[in-house]
């Protein structure tokens, strides 16, 4: 007998060779019909897959992410088997989950895929789906592995050549049969609906010296229902794509000129930009930290130092060399190794600690075209970076205060619907990373310590940590439903030790500080572009560019307009006028467009009672009141909102 730990504590016996399915049957055969994928003892694995040993069992439905990834893998074999199918030539690469489905990469050699032949394609997938065919690993030597794939795909070859002896798994349903290392649903019947998203262009390893391979990108469902309210989201995410509504907003471009993946900020989306940092300047200063600033680039040994040029070298820009001998320079990749100079550039006591440096700092990062997309990736974005350098004892209080600063922000940008990650390292990799293994665990539970006083809501991810130290990760959830990392805390002991940083103590002897990095917003550029696709462009009234906007009946009451614009700027709202000679009807739709709050009318009878007719975006009509009114209107909301840090 072997005993089986479930997730709530509790252990049941079973006979040796027991699968993950039975377990689930003997907790009820309604709870078995929903269980598509298991993991034991933290290791993914088949529902059908034999246990030999006591150990812990996880059972995973379409409603947990492992049941999500599990299914999304299996319908991607089964994507493979319908190319194959439907093209006979073609040579399949890798296939993984991603996020929000799955895709396949594959060298279709003369033929292509394009739109039209998705239908096609989900109808042969469908057709395998039905046959309800079970899903088999099996092990199988590198010479049998290699055997099979020998004159036929040089892609699976290739893989194979990296893997060790009696660690090679094949998986088998229908007819068709692939390298695979596991996790799939126990048969292709429960997949129902299918949809092919798109296709593109991938290089293969990733590599643009190597042959492209096309990547079909497709996503499926248990339920067909299910799968049309994914399409209805997709639909809305497109009207809320922030390349589109930045456009029409008119807050942001981009130039082949000036270069790929380096935005140019239009006038409304610069101020929009300056009312963010000087919203975060003014939390920041009553949290007692000072504003630096330093420049682009540095000397490629401050990098060196650091530890970004062995861990981001390649992804940076190419050094700039000087005339001067073996001088360079690098585009700046991070902000926290000047913010260090800056700490070495005074000695400090205990008595002066914590000291906290903030920067709204540019950096350059070069990402490769293929992966850049609107704001969310870029190749120079803005970081609202600080970094505190601490004593020991200050560390807990000055965690949990960077934390009250990001629910701040947060809160008053309306997202509302986070978890949050404590990013640990992966012992089994420490190559990844710098600094002994004493420090990591002080900085480790110093942020589980602080989430755990906080109440936050968190999950424990390993091996997600930056290469210097762990972090605490924000992850939002937009109005579509979809999750964004957004907002970074992160323990430090390793860059004041590669700097050199000091402080004299108490004792009067000399002492390393710790650093925190933190950055609430992230990137400008990334922050912006999910909160156009959350608020779809209706950003909350103290961010908007524009809070109002007068539109005139006709050019008979100009004057009167000029005289309400002025009595709202003097009341520090943001307004503008609409005197074009179009009609009233034009100019609300034109107004509705952009997105402006506030809608003054004014005609005859507003100039005669010195009063204004107020629409709401969306519709509402507020009827007719004083300017005076509609400014504290505006300015009472805005005071709800941005309620005092």
């Amino acid at each position: 007998m072997i005993q089986i730990t479930l997730p709530d504590g509790s252990i049941k016996s079973f006979e040796k060779n027991t699968t993950a399915m039975t377990v689930a049957k003997s907790i009820s055969e309604g709870f078995a019909r929903n269980v598509i994928s298991a993991k034991f003892n933290d290791t993914v694995i088949e529902t059908s897959t034999p246990l030999t040993t006591d150990g812990s069992l996880i059972l995973y439905t379409w409603k947990d992410d492992e049941g999500k990834k599990a299914f999304w893998h299996s319908s991607a074999h089964i994507l493979a088997q319908a190319i194959e199918e439907l093209y006979p030539e073609a040579k399949l690469w890798v296939g993984p989950a991603i996020d929000n489905g799955f895709y396949y990469d594959i060298d279709l050699g003369d033929d292509f895929i394009s739109d039209k032949d998705f239908k096609q394609i989900e109808k042969k997938m469908l057709e395998i789906a039905r046959g309800k065919h079970e899903f088999k690993m099996r092990e199988v030597s590198k010479l049998e592995a290699l055997s099979y794939y020998k004159g036929k795909n040089n892609y699976k070859l290739d893989l194979i050549g990296n893997l060790e002896d009696g660690t090679i798994t094949f998986c088998d349903h229908d007819t068709f049969t692939d390298l695979c290392r596991g996790g799939h649903i126990p048969n292709t019947g429960i997949v129902k609906a299918v949809k092919i998203l798109s296709v593109a262009g991938a290089y293969w390893k990733g590599d643009e010296n190597n042959k492209q391979l096309t990547r079909v990108y497709g996503i499926s469902f248990p339920k067909q229902k299910e799968l049309t309210e994914y399409l209805e989201l997709l639909e809305e995410a497109k009207k809320r794509d922030h390349r589109k509504l930045g456009k029409e907003l008119e807050l942001f471009t981009f130039s082949q000129k000036v270069g790929q993946g380096l935005p140019l900020w239009l006038p409304k989306g610069a101020a929009l930009r300056e009312r963010l940092e000087t919203f975060l300047k003014k939390a920041q200063k009553k949290a007692g930290y000072e504003m630096v600033a330093t420049p682009h680039i540095g000397q490629k040994e401050l990098y060196v130092t650091s530890g970004h040029y062995a861990k981001y070298g390649e992804d940076s820009f190419q050094p700039i060399k000087t005339p001067k001998e073996g001088e360079e320079f690098l585009l700046k990749p991070m902000n926290c190794p000047h913010h260090c100079e800056i700490y070495n550039a005074s000695q400090w006591s205990y008595k002066d600690l914590p000291k906290r440096f903030a920067e709204f700092g540019t950096v350059y990062r070069y990402e490769q075209s293929g992966e850049l997309h609107g704001l969310t990736r870029v190749r120079g974005f803005t970081q609202d970076d600080a970094h505190i350098f601490c004593t020991a004892d200050q560390l807990d209080k000055e965690f949990k205060d960077v934390i009250d600063l990001v629910l701040y922000v947060f809160g008053s940008l309306g997202f509302e619907n986070f978890t949050a990650q404590v990013s640990l390292r992966d012992p089994e990799t420490p190559e990844k990373y710098i600094g002994s293994v004493e420090n990591w665990e002080k900085a480790e539970q110093a942020i589980i310590n602080a989430a755990n006083d906080k109440n936050l809501d968190y999950v424990i991810e390993t091996g997600e940590a930056a290469f210097y130290g762990p972090k605490l990760d924000f992850m939002v959830k937009d109005a579509l439903g979809r999750q964004w990392q957004l907002g970074t805390i992160q323990v430090d002991y390793n860059l004041p030790e590669r700097f050199e940083l000091t402080y004299k103590g108490s004792d009067n002897e000399l002492h390393r500080p710790i650093m925190i990095h933190r950055a609430p917003f992230g990137s400008m550029e990334r922050f912006i572009a999910i909160l156009l696709e959350h608020t779809g462009g209706n950003f909350p009234l103290w961010l908007i560019p524009d809070q109002v906007i007068v539109l005139s009946i006709s050019e008979k009451y100009e004057k009167y307009a000029k005289k309400v614009f002025n009595v709202l700027e003097n009341n520090e709202i943001r307004a503008l006028i609409d005197n074009r000679n179009e009609t009233m009807g034009k100019k609300i739709r034109d107004a509705e467009m952009k997105k402006i709050p506030f809608m003054v009318i004014v005609g005859e009878n507003e100039e005669q009672e010195n009063k204004i007719s107020v629409r709401q975006h969306g519709g509402e009509d507020l009827g007719m009141i004083t300017v005076e009114d509609l400014s504290q209107i505006i300015n009472q909301e805005i005071e709800k909102t941005l309620k005092t840090f």
